[in-house]
């Protein structure tokens, strides 16, 4: 079997395993799960019969082969039987109550309508011993969601359905198919007998939760987020959700950080929590202190009836001191196997001081923008949440200087932030103070890089094999490439480039004739992180969530599942992944938090290294995003992020570095919104001063699709791209075509006027051929593939088609051009519009497709268009707010005149209005 062989059986079963452990338990009172051999189980709630098995936006438009929900599951069960007769009335309500779709990219309602429980629906469920109540909540890309009823909140129906069926059963179960947390007030209202957060697991989803259910997997997720008594709780709150400017007030206050120093009783479950059906003692001990390290010995062992596992987690809590610490900081962890009754197994964790050190950006300690340990007394804590972990050490720690840095990427404006300082006897006191301000001045900063620029010499015959091969440096190979050469490599094609694998997000690297000649080979990637979007229609596999993920505490089985999504990667031609995705969870109503994994950066940097590390496996990788402080999707294309440099560094930079320095992180991709003043896409304090010079990254950075950059102190252009290339995020993401889009922003300009140095060019084709030549795409290009691996890839089958049945369009006799007038009708995802075509001539043949979008202009609107059955191109819309827009591609020849068109709606808000096809010219 060959080293890239993938075995979809094996690939579930994984993924069936990490949907398990992501499940986390709140509640089991009286034993009310597992359940039971024989158990007859009446399931209540509309979401029961659809699963969310993601969000949406990119991060979740995959399509499957299948899907397994939770009632799926059930009703495949043999040790347990459904009452049916509740289910046929959800059924025939449902018929009544269709789905609401929304209207497209960002539109999709957060919950959907509820069906009331009855008197009479209470009796025909008499029969049943437990009854399962399931709660859905989908997620998404340019919405976030919002304290109200339907989305943060239960509705009144929700909270009447739960509290009416657990009045009816004392053994009620209620599942939350959510991307997020959302309020759980209503656990002491409705008082149901379990409670357990699933998640949105993917297209096995719904077999995990079934064998948490039984008992064939006992509960063994943890929470990545401390759930407080109210929304108002998060000290982050108040400043979420302005259009303009968010000011992280609480500083390094996030989470448990804030609620287990000053706020404890605010806290409803705290982070790390997750029940089990057996319990477990844990006895830790500090065993040694090291310059640089903590070493910890941690003993688990099985105390109840049943095997299952746990997970050790280790806390700091640091002195104090002159700037004012967190009581708990989150530090390490580690998975323990299945223990039987009894049995016991001994874990040892390696901390790295670094994961608890303070960033100093006042120079209160008299060593500003440094990361360091105050003198001072420590304790460290281990136990299986943060509330429960007890002390088991303690250190006398001299001050320690970790990392000496400068300032960078702090605000341009000044703000108060929370301060907390705690004396020896665990006294609270809470103030504010000023935030220190950037000293910098950048454009004295960028000035003085000293970066040297290769004398050009021409083509001397030297191909991008020759690099590969050493024949000769990468140097020598750039120094070849002309001016345009340079800036066409600075931006990627798509979305859907035909360049590339049908259907994915962009091509890069050789997407011209000149750089194909030089053989620099297209580079593909595809959105994720939660598996393969490919808007054709090929079929991927769903995973589990980036919340679900986290819940598993597990990187081994997440490294694993990722080995998996690497050779899936592989077999489709496809380079980087567009993830994971690693911004921390600020505030639970951050729309995107489903994609990302915790409100601690240390769990999440430790996540997203593991993924990595599983697709580093078939030399595919990830790229992980969004670099930085993304933690809002309301105006995500301007609300600017104002955070003090010590909030940055010790949280919403953190999980990043750690990603990059355990993960060997190949690529990053940056965000829409500014952060600090500027637009992250043209940050050069983030791309190159921190990201490079300060952490050695060596690979590229790619902005988020059609972002904006600015110039410090202006507004930004969507021309205006300079400040991109000069702050080495060396890719634009993405256009229809490079060499068409050489008047449409301003590098050209810049760099003839001087402002982009030729150096700056050559450097960003540098990282991007350095990316190439470790990617698939490069050995394809040197036909390095195995036979063997190319027997492998897949093929698609599609369905045939009645063409007899199909409207007839027939060609004008003197243009040779088929015009289809539609009538603009919106389109519904999976919609597919059939032709029957009659040419008039044989040749080559383009297509115009002319549509609207009431949408905004980050909606993503795909048709994928087949001819005879074969697909031709993707064309990718962005909405247009109304407006009519057109699209042209190629598709290929005609050789007959009998033909017949398919498009394939990969979303909707589509409001297409004519079709054009044509004689290529």
């Amino acid at each position: 079997m060959s080293k890239y062989t993938l075995d979809l059986n094996e690939y579930a079963r994984i993924a069936r395993q990490t949907a398990a452990e992501g499940c986390v338990l709140l509640k089991n009172d009286n034993q009310a799960l597992p359940l039971r051999n024989g158990d007859n189980v009446a399931v209540f709630g509309r979401s029961a019969f659809r699963y969310y098995k993601s969000g949406l936006g990119s991060g979740g438009l995959v399509n499957t082969r299948y899907t397994v929900g939770i009632l799926d599951a059930l009703q495949n069960s043999e040790t347990i039987t459904l009452n049916e007769d509740v289910l046929e009335v959800y059924r025939e309500w449902i018929e009544e109550h269709p789905y609401d779709e929304g209207h497209g990219w960002g539109t999709v309602p957060w919950s959907q309508e509820e069906m009331e429980v009855t008197e009479s629906l209470l009796d025909l469920a008499k029969k049943s011993d437990v009854a399962i109540v399931i709660v859905g909540r989908t997620a998404g890309e340019d919405q976030d969601n919002r304290a109200e009823a339907g989305s943060y909140l239960l509705t009144d129906i929700e909270k009447d359905m739960i509290k009416k069926v657990s009045q009816a059963f004392t053994r009620t179960v209620v599942l939350l198919n959510v991307g997020n947390i959302i309020d759980m007030k209503w656990v002491d209202e409705t008082n149901p007998a379990a409670v357990m957060y699933v998640w949105q697991g993917g297209q096995e989803g719904g077999n995990g939760v079934y064998d948490v259910l039984t008992g064939a997997v006992t509960p063994c997720g943890k929470l990545t987020d401390t759930i407080a008594k109210d929304i108002e709780d998060y000290p982050s709150t108040k400043n979420f959700g302005d259009l303009v400017k968010n000011h992280y007030a609480e500083d390094i206050y996030v989470g448990y950080r804030y609620f287990e120093t000053c706020a404890k009783e605010r806290v409803a479950y705290p982070f790390g929590y997750g029940l089990s059906y057996t319990t477990f003692q844990v006895e830790g001990t500090l065993v040694d202190v090291t310059a640089d390290k903590l070493h910890v010995r941690a003993v688990v062992t099985n105390t109840g009836a049943v095997q299952g596992k746990e997970v050790v987690q280790v806390y700091v809590n640091p002195c104090s001191g002159k700037l004012g610490t967190p009581a708990r900081v989150f530090v390490g962890f580690k998975k323990t196997s299945v223990l039987k009754p009894g049995q016991s197994e001994e874990l040892t964790l390696e901390i790295e001081k670094s994961y608890f050190a303070s960033f100093d950006d006042s120079g209160v300690t008299g060593h500003k923008s440094c990361f360091l340990l105050e003198e001072g007394h420590y304790e460290l804590y281990v136990g299986t949440d943060v509330r429960s972990a007890a002390c088991c050490g303690a250190w006398e720690q001299e001050e320690l200087v970790i990392e000496q840095l400068e300032v960078a990427c702090a605000p341009e404006e000044s703000f108060e932030r929370m301060r907390i300082d705690r004396d020896a006897e665990g006294n609270v006191t809470i103030s504010t103070e000023p935030v220190p301000v950037s000293t910098v001045d950048m454009k004295d900063r960028i000035a003085n890089e000293g970066i040297e620029e290769l004398a050009y010499t021409g083509d001397k015959g030297y191909r991008l094999g020759d690099v590969y091969e050493g024949k000769v440096s990468l140097d020598e190979f750039v120094a070849q490439l002309s001016d345009e050469d340079l800036i066409s490599m600075f931006r990627g094609e798509g979305m859907c480039s035909g360049k590339v694998t049908p259907g994915t997000a962009a091509a890069f690297g050789g997407i011209t004739d000149s750089l194909q000649a030089f053989g620099v080979p297209a580079a593909c990637c595809a959105d994720g992180p939660s598996g393969i979007r490919m808007d054709c229609g090929t079929k991927a596999f769903s995973l589990p969530n980036g919340t679900s993920l986290g819940c598993t505490f597990n990187t081994p089985l997440v490294e694993e599942l990722y080995k998996m999504l690497g050779l899936e990667l592989r077999k489709n031609r496809i380079d980087t992944l567009l993830g994971p995705g690693i911004n921390l969870h600020r505030n639970p109503l951050n729309g995107r938090n489903f994609e990302y994994v915790s409100e601690d950066p240390v769990l999440t940097g430790e996540m997203g290294a593991a993924q990595l590390l599983g697709m580093h496996y078939s030399d595919v990788t990830g790229t992980i995003k969004h670099f930085c402080a993304n933690n809002q999707e309301h105006e995500r294309y301007k609300v600017e992020s104002i955070v003090s440099e010590r909030a940055l560094r010790e949280l919403y930079l953190k999980c990043f570095e750690i990603a990059i320095k355990k993960g060997n992180a190949r690529s990053v991709m940056t965000t829409y919104g500014p952060v600090n003043g500027l637009y992250t896409a043209g940050h050069y304090d983030l791309c190159t001063w921190i990201l490079r010079k300060e952490w050695g990254f060596e690979g590229i950075v790619m902005s988020d699709w059609w972002a904006v950059s600015n110039t410090h102190g202006e507004e930004p252009r969507k021309e205006n791209r300079a400040p991109m290339v000069i702050a080495q995020n060396d890719l634009y993401m993405c256009c229809n075509d490079t060499l068409k889009e050489m008047d449409a922003d301003n590098v050209k300009e810049m760099f003839e006027c001087g402002e982009i140095k030729r150096a700056h060019l050559q450097r960003n084709a540098k990282n991007i051929l350095t990316f190439i030549l470790k990617s698939p795409a490069m050995l394809h290009k040197l036909g390095k593939i195995s036979e063997e691996e190319l027997a492998e890839m897949k093929v698609v089958d599609e369905e045939e088609v009645e063409v007899d049945s199909l409207e007839c369009y027939t060609a004008d006799k003197e243009t040779g051009k088929i015009v289809i007038e539609l009538d603009g009708k919106e389109s519904v995802k999976g919609d597919v519009f059939l032709a029957a075509l009659l040419a008039e001539r044989e040749g080559a043949y383009m297509i115009e497709v002319e549509q609207a979008s009431d949408l905004g202009e980050l909606a993503q609107l795909p048709v994928s268009i087949y001819i005879d059955n074969l697909f031709r191109t993707t064309i990718s819309f962005q909405g247009s707010n109304g407006a009519l827009c057109k699209q042209q591609r190629e598709l290929g020849n005609f050789l007959r005149k009998n033909h017949y068109l398919k498009m394939v709606y990969g979303a909707g808000g589509m409001k297409v209005k004519k079709i054009t096809i044509s004689p290529a010219e």
